[in-house]
């Protein structure tokens, strides 16, 4: 029988737990086209913890990111968002959930070309219902944090990559989500560029901004402070990077 101490510390460690998946599978298809992209992965993301996703192409690694923002839904298994069950949502929920804990960087940035970086910065807010001078006032916010303030009013298109990368993370940043997912952050950057992004995540990470990274690129995977590596569908590594502390791959705690 679970002793009052017992509960109390399996509540508290669930408290910390920004992300739990459970026996997660995603199938595309049927019969013979049938794809098992997840086959049953399992999960633990403690709060303000910078993790990377690594793995081979089609290894499940993007199909795993999709899944933790809420970008597509599992065929089975559970899935708990900041202490809430998610993977049964529909609709305007997915959509509300998506937008009050998750903040996307997408390797190839997802800006509107004909559109200022202000207003780039802008749109999540515009979905989220927020009026025109407090969008702007946060979206200048954003782009102050990130060095950019004085891009405001130029165009992706006359910006560098680096410069695109970090006004795509003044617009994940600009509703102060808990969790951060970056795919391929750097892919399409110069060393200095992508060595700038890295140093920007150190600082979210810093104040309290749990991260998911998906990098095919190994030192930039060892910027974070845990490894998971995706393999046909399956988790068959987690390691930490900095501590030395092996996580169970199954439980997602380190021992």
């Amino acid at each position: 029988m679970e002793t009052l101490e017992d509960r109390q510390g399996r509540e508290a460690q669930i408290a910390q737990e920004a992300i739990s998946v459970r026996d997660l599978t995603k199938i595309y298809g049927e019969g013979e086209g049938r794809v098992e992209a997840l086959a049953g992965v399992s999960l633990k993301v403690q709060r303000e913890e910078w993790i990377s996703i690594v793995g081979p192409s089609g290894s499940g690694k993007s199909t795993l990111m999709n899944l933790l923002g809420l970008l597509d839904r599992p065929t089975s298994g559970s899935y708990v968002l900041d202490g809430r069950e998610v993977s049964g949502l529909k609709g305007g929920e997915v959509t509300r959930a998506r937008r009050d804990t998750i903040g996307f960087v997408f390797q190839s940035y997802n800006l509107l070309p004909r559109e200022s970086t202000l207003k780039n910065v802008e749109l999540p807010m515009v979905y989220a219902g927020v009026r025109g001078a407090e969008r702007k006032s946060r979206a200048m916010e954003a782009l102050e944090r990130v060095g950019l303030s004085n891009r405001a009013s130029h165009k992706p298109p006359e910006l560098s990559g680096g410069q695109k990368q970090r006004v795509a993370i003044a617009r994940a940043l600009v509703n102060s989500p808990a969790i951060v997912l970056a795919d391929e952050p750097t892919g399409n950057l110069d060393t200095k560029s992508g060595e700038g992004i890295l140093e920007l995540f150190g600082e979210l990470k810093a104040e309290g901004t749990t991260l998911i990274m998906v990098t095919h690129d190994t030192d930039v995977a060892e910027r974070a402070e845990r490894i998971v590596e995706v393999r046909d569908g399956l988790i068959v590594a987690d390691d930490r990077t900095h501590d030395g502390n092996k996580t169970d791959e199954k439980t997602g705690v380190a021992s």
